[in-house]
């Protein structure tokens, strides 16, 4: 065998060339700019039903742009937000809190009204943010749209709680004023869409996150004729006089799909969509044709759930949920199986922005980016609820007070102990088997955890119904779906 030796100079010049080349990379590191943190835009509907989307499993109404957000990314079927209307809900996305914690009970209204239910008359401005987070690590923020988290004199404006620029409908700052023109509502959505798409382009070099929330399809309705004619079957076809609630629900959610479409559309024009998360949900269920201002329109579909709007049950608090982030969520993927909601939105984003939590945010959520990017997996905490007041329309949605969500089981009750409902969702996502009475080992460990969750909230006044919601029912009739016999109100 040959022996092959190397001389000192040789040797010398061969281990720098190694070191060198050891170095590069390190060196070319050195010298390439930083990883850009990726923008965020969050869409959020109103009064959106689970089961209105055609990658829901609709068939009637056309949203073609979402569908295809959803083959881009990845559909989680088993989404929750905290409260079953508008603030409650908005401001645990905001905050990762529940928002009976915040003393938001209901939605904000006027000031006699929250007074008597309460609540202060907007979200706490000392209250953590995700957007004054993002905003102090260099993110431009905005917020256009409904906001719903308190308006009317002496209100903060959104600035307060950590956005740049912001335009609402609802007192808050800069507004649209919808009540001069009858079809503002028809128009809303593209008029935000244009909104976005003003800060986009002038925050093109720095990252950013948008808020765009959509008044659509909360009622009241208007969308116009050229809106309603995919749907004329539903009613001029049938030369019905009037303008069915078909045609007009389903041309406003029809509406809301093509505008964010057109946003999409225009981030992949500037080259941003490669680096840009969208989110895509709802606040809360949907509007009950019970509800006066929904009488001509209520027909959004909570799918096969019970319950809409104000309830508890799956319909009322289960939303859509859609994530794009190319080439880090998954892509046509469907999650059957993870448990999410609304108060993981803060520690996910900051998470997916390397954004460190102050060490004094206790978010009540978790993170969950590694189930938006990698694969699913049990959540750690359980999900909680209250509705302290009246549920309005069928029998059916009228719900118990108070529910938690822990592994595949979900349990109702009244803090008194009564209408115990117990449901495996998985299983019994329409929450029709009422597995109270066989499963008395798992009633007595969530019935600890929901009535421990419920002594931290802030005591307040409820209507003479809250709590029990079971005066549909006539007599000692039982609960629906073989539930224990309800008791009445005393």
């Amino acid at each position: 065998m040959s022996e092959v030796r190397m001389n000192r100079r040789r040797y010398l010049a061969a281990a720098g060339a190694g070191a060198a080349a050891a170095l590069l990379p390190r060196m070319l590191a050195a010298e390439a700019p930083p990883r850009r943190r990726p923008n965020f835009i969050f869409i959020l509907a109103d009064d959106l039903g689970w089961g209105d989307l055609g990658c829901y499993g609709n068939r009637q109404i056309k949203t073609p742009a979402l569908d295809r957000l959803a083959a881009q990314g990845t559909l989680f079927s088993q989404f929750y937000v905290a409260g079953s209307v508008c603030s409650p809900s908005r401001a645990a996305f905001m905050t990762s809190r529940y928002p009976s914690h915040l003393r938001l009970h209901g939605h904000l209204a006027t000031h006699e009204q929250n007074a008597a239910r309460g609540m202060p008359d907007w979200l706490d401005p000392q209250a953590p943010t995700l957007p004054r987070l993002l905003r102090e690590v260099g993110y431009a923020t905005c917020h256009v749209g409904k906001w719903h988290l308190g308006g009317g004199k002496g209100a903060p404006t959104p600035d307060a709680y950590g956005f740049d620029v912001y335009r609402s409908t609802t007192g808050a700052g800069e507004t649209w004023n919808e009540g001069q023109d009858p079809m503002f509502r028809a128009r809303s959505t593209a008029l935000f869409v244009d909104e976005a798409v003003k800060f986009i382009e002038a925050n093109r070099e720095r990252p950013f996150y948008i808020n765009l929330w959509t008044l659509v399809p909360h009622a009241p309705l208007n969308p116009t004729e050229e809106q309603m004619a995919p749907y004329k079957q539903f009613g001029t076809v049938a030369k019905l006089p009037y303008r069915t609630p078909y045609e007009i629900y389903y041309a406003s959610v029809s509406d809301l799909d093509t505008q964010v479409g057109r946003l999409m559309a225009k981030l992949d024009e500037l080259g941003l969509a490669d680096n840009t998360v969208v989110f895509f949900s709802s606040d809360n269920g949907p509007e009950e044709m019970a509800i006066g201002n929904a009488r001509h329109s209520g027909v959004g579909s909570p799918g096969p759930l019970r319950g809409r709007k104000r309830s508890l049950y799956e319909g009322g608090v289960r939303e859509p949920f859609i994530v794009r982030w190319p080439g880090r969520v998954p892509a046509g993927r469907v999650d059957a199986v993870s448990v999410l909601s609304a108060v993981d939105f803060l520690p996910t984003v900051c998470s997916m922005a390397d954004v460190p939590l102050p060490a004094d945010l206790k978010p009540e959520g978790e993170n969950v980016r590694d189930i938006l990017t990698a694969a699913p997996r049990p959540r750690v905490r359980p999900l909680f609820w209250e509705w302290r007041f009246h549920v309005f329309g069928h029998p059916s949605s009228a719900c118990p007070m108070l529910a938690i969500r822990d592994g595949d089981w979900k349990l109702l009750a009244n803090p008194d102990g009564s209408r115990v409902e117990l449901y495996h969702i998985p299983r019994d996502p329409m929450e029709v088997d009422n597995r109270a009475e066989s499963e008395s080992e798992v009633v007595r460990r969530l019935s600890e955890k929901l009535l421990e969750w419920h002594k931290t909230l802030p005591p307040g006044p409820t209507d003479k119904t809250a709590g029990r919601n079971d005066y549909p029912w006539p007599g000692t009739a039982p609960a629906p779906a073989g539930g224990p016999a309800v008791r009445r109100p005393k």
